[in-house]
């Protein structure tokens, strides 16, 4: 297997370099301190995987991907970088893996085998090798940090509550919520007042605009007192694992959701399950 490297840090390239080396189904490892020459690499040649770096000068990792994309569809991307809030672009281009740096060799090699069985499940289902896969017109991240993505293109909310709200209602798979279990959620040791009622009336207000503007409103009903998740309106990790789809399962890293407390319980009762 061939492996290219691209970061515009040379000891964090030849670190990175150097453990790609030491993985056993590793054959060849390629180096880069620059987008414009990796890029100009796959004008004659190619490799298995590219692990790109994304804060980079000129052009950006996620850029360089999708223009590698482009040249060559069959390489795998993982990106590697020490920003956590790239993940929802890196998912959206379809990239295999998103690694935190630092890293080490067992990390690496997890995510390198972690890729190279998506490619063979892929195959092996018949899929021609340059035939696209269908992107979900709703598609809910769950695994790491909650997201929400239309067709390719992550979802924007104007509260960070309503987001919160959204990510609940996802969290009890499609079971109903009260308003009074949602005020406790949001506003933990809050009293359920007039006034706070309003303003619970404000996020999910503000929840409805959001998924209007995004033209994806049916995946919300609401009904005297209650809300809920329309769960067959969307596409979501957690979901496809609890179903037992091996793609999910593989993706799980044993994150939940984790910008939200609440949310480990439901992280769990998956990495329990997972380890039985």
């Amino acid at each position: 297997m061939k492996v290219i490297c691209v970061d515009d840090e040379k000891l964090i390239l030849d670190l990175t370099m150097s453990m790609l080396r030491s993985i056993d189904r590793v054959d060849e490892v390629e180096g880069f301190s620059d987008a414009e020459s990796a890029l100009e690499y796959f004008d004659y040649d190619t490799a298995d995987i590219a692990m790109l770096d994304i804060d980079m000068p000129g052009m950006n990792g996620i850029t360089l991907a999708m223009k590698i994309k482009e040249k060559r569809p069959d390489v795998i991307i993982i990106f590697l970088t020490g920003y956590s809030e790239y993940s929802v672009e890196a998912f959206a281009i379809h990239a295999s893996g998103y690694v935190l740096k630092p890293t080490n060799v067992t990390r690496l090699e997890e995510e390198i085998n972690y890729a190279m069985l998506q490619k063979s499940f892929f195959l092996d289902s018949g899929f021609a090798a340059d035939e696209k896969k269908e992107v979900p017109h709703i598609q809910i991240k769950t695994f790491g940090n909650f997201d929400v993505l239309v067709d390719g293109e992550a979802v924007s909310f104007s509260r960070s509550k309503s987001k919160e709200l959204l990510a609940y209602l996802v969290d009890r798979q499609g079971g109903s919520v009260t308003r009074a279990e949602v005020f406790a959620l949001l506003w933990e040791d809050g009293m359920y007042d007039r006034p706070m009622q309003k303003q619970l009336d404000v996020i999910i207000r503000a929840l409805k605009a959001t998924l209007d503007k995004y033209g994806i409103s049916e995946m919300l009903e609401i009904q005297r007192g209650s809300m809920r998740l329309v769960v067959d309106k969307v596409d979501c990790d957690l979901y496809r694992l609890l179903s037992g789809d091996i793609n999910a399962i593989n993706s799980y890293r044993g994150e939940y959701m984790s910008a939200y407390e609440w949310a480990s319980l439901t992280e769990g009762y998956v990495t329990r399950n997972l380890s039985d």
